[in-house]
């Protein structure tokens, strides 16, 4: 905590954080074991203690390995945790996977941790959504305005950087783990998606990962798989040493039903899929969020 006194910026702001939460009583938050979830969570039990319960939301979007360190971090800490199992599917506005599909999603989970939050009598609900989510596309954050979920990173003014720092300082395991998004953000607009896919690529993304390609994108298009890997691992991609990895992973992921494997030259970006969307479709979600 010393180091936090030290740095009179990340101070305050995460003052300003334990003041909010404490401000609103008890509270559900949803966690999914991120960078940004577990700092709220964290904050959360240390602020209001018993008062606060997790709500995890599980289902073809997300990883089994994602929700056992959600589940393992809850059991650390001491915080009760509620699992809801969400068929994301079963909506046909998710599964045509249109432009809009994150809106409808992410309004289809928090109705659902609404509704598992009022049976414990809870009245707010908030996530973990930080200030540079507002750069990119991101239409769920306007499920979230309607729903009235409180978002206290964003106001308190908390950037995914600063969020990394607090985590290290206060010794949490998550201050440098790599950035994740729901697995239908792997899908390009207008590609259905089905269970199979979704599975698919998680089975791509972990054997990467096993071969040490932390933070790795498997960017499914329909029988191709566009690999996209953060920049420092590009290097030990090509050359000698490289060689066998490129065949091993191209024999292994023809296995999981890819046809074609191949290697995006830019590397892993935020919002890979969202570069063909028209401007004013990014502008219309941007002006919602005003």
């Amino acid at each position: 905590m010393n180091q936090i006194e030290n740095n009179r910026i990340l101070q305050d702001k995460y003052e300003k954080l334990c003041n909010t939460l404490l401000s609103y009583g008890k509270i559900g938050v949803a966690f999914s074991g991120g960078v940004d979830s577990t700092l709220l969570l964290y904050a959360a039990k240390k602020t209001l203690g018993d008062s606060v319960v997790a709500f995890t939301a599980t289902g073809p979007s997300f990883p089994n390995w994602e929700g056992s360190e959600a589940k393992a971090f809850c059991e650390n800490l001491g915080v009760e945790q509620v699992v809801i199992p969400v068929d994301m599917l079963s909506l046909s506005q998710v599964r045509e996977n249109q432009p809009d599909r994150c809106y409808h999603c992410k309004k289809h989970i928090f109705e659902g941790m609404l509704k598992a939050a009022e049976e414990k009598n809870i009245e707010i609900l908030v996530e973990g959504s930080n200030m540079d989510d507002l750069k990119d596309y991101r239409p769920g954050m306007v499920a979230l305005q309607e729903l009235e979920i409180k978002s206290p990173l964003r106001q308190v003014n908390l950037t995914k950087e600063e969020i990394r720092q607090l985590s290290k300082i206060l010794s949490l395991p998550t201050w440098e783990k790599p950035s994740f998004a729901c697995l239908a953000s792997r899908i390009p607009y207008g590609e259905k998606l089905t269970d199979e896919k979704l599975s698919r690529i998680e089975q791509a993304e972990q054997y990467l990962a096993s071969l040490g390609f932390i933070g790795c994108r498997v960017r499914s298009h329909e029988n191709l798989a566009r690999i996209e890997l953060v920049s420092a691992q590009l290097d030990e991609f090509f050359g000698e040493a490289g060689n066998k990895k490129r065949i091993d992973i191209s024999t292994t992921l023809k296995t999981m039903g890819f046809d074609y494997i191949t290697l995006d030259l830019l590397g892993y970006r935020t919002g890979a899929m969202n570069e063909v969307l028209p401007e004013e479709t990014l502008q219309q979600v941007a002006k919602s969020l005003c």
